[in-house]
């Protein structure tokens, strides 16, 4: 099953000094025409909202942020190495397992690199810490004390979203929460393709896992059905998946730092 290859909250879009409308003319433009047709047997579906996290509000996090997003988006490793703890870096799948994978022979960069795939020819590694670093988000986690985790799981009511997914003879893993509301859903990958729904904060169902990003194409996209049964493609930053990957902070008399990983391949 597909994995998103971004995850973000709308809180970067202020961040980073952007807008969404800016990302989204991004990720559309001069795009190439679909490879392959939408599935033709796709149902409307009942909607289940939504409640995106809030802010942390900490200014001292927020001042972490920033020198976060500065050694990121200049790819900067050793300055980076300054942010994360040299030992007790820790690796799981989530928060509740047991396995630790980081390798405790190893300097805590040296594990965030290998948990985040800093060294992908691609960037794609730098590219998401930089989404970790312009996302207020974040939260405390079951089971690891003294840590707050980025981005958290919204809040939503599980007995709709498991009685949807009844309905829809689907898996979670086949869905996504919109994190920009009145997001719009276009019908083929250019930006000036037909909008055939505006989606509001709440599930949506994910047909195709986010396409390729090249010079033609910066910004990846998602083949998602809304709602009423239509199907379309939205920028894969505007979705995010339950279970996201987190970025793991600490803060002791010595100021923040990043500490673990929670999520990323075995």
């Amino acid at each position: 099953m597909f994995r998103f290859a971004v995850k973000s909250h709308p809180a970067i879009l202020a961040a980073a000094g952007c807008c969404a409308a800016l990302l989204v003319s991004i990720a559309f433009a001069q795009a190439p025409p679909p490879k392959q047709k939408p599935p033709a047997a796709v149902q409307p579906y009942e909607k289940v909202a939504i409640t995106l996290p809030t802010a942390l509000n900490d200014a001292s996090f927020d001042a972490f942020r920033k020198q976060l997003a500065d050694v990121a988006t200049r790819s900067d490793k050793a300055g980076l190495a300054n942010l994360v703890i040299n030992e007790g870096f820790f690796w799981k799948r989530d928060a509740r397992e047991r396995l630790d994978k980081a390798d405790k022979k190893k300097s805590g960069i040296d594990n965030l690199t290998v948990a985040l795939q800093l060294n992908a020819k691609d960037g794609s590694g730098w590219y998401q810490l930089v989404l970790y670093a312009f996302d207020t988000t974040a939260a405390p986690v079951e089971g690891i004390n003294g840590v707050i985790c980025s981005p958290p799981d919204p809040t939503y009511n599980q007995q709709d979203f498991e009685a949807l997914l009844q309905t829809t003879k689907t898996h979670a893993e086949e869905w996504g929460y919109v994190l920009i509301n009145n997001i719009e859903v276009r019908s083929g990958r250019r930006p000036n393709d037909p909008v055939v729904e505006t989606l509001g904060l709440h599930f949506v169902r994910v047909l195709e896992e986010a396409s390729e990003t090249n010079a033609a194409q910066p910004l990846p996209l998602l083949l998602v059905v809304t709602p009423s049964g239509k199907t379309g493609y939205i920028p894969d930053f505007a979705l995010a998946q339950l279970g996201n990957d987190q970025l793991c902070y600490r803060k002791d008399a010595n100021g923040w730092k990043i500490v673990g990983f929670l999520g990323g391949e075995q």
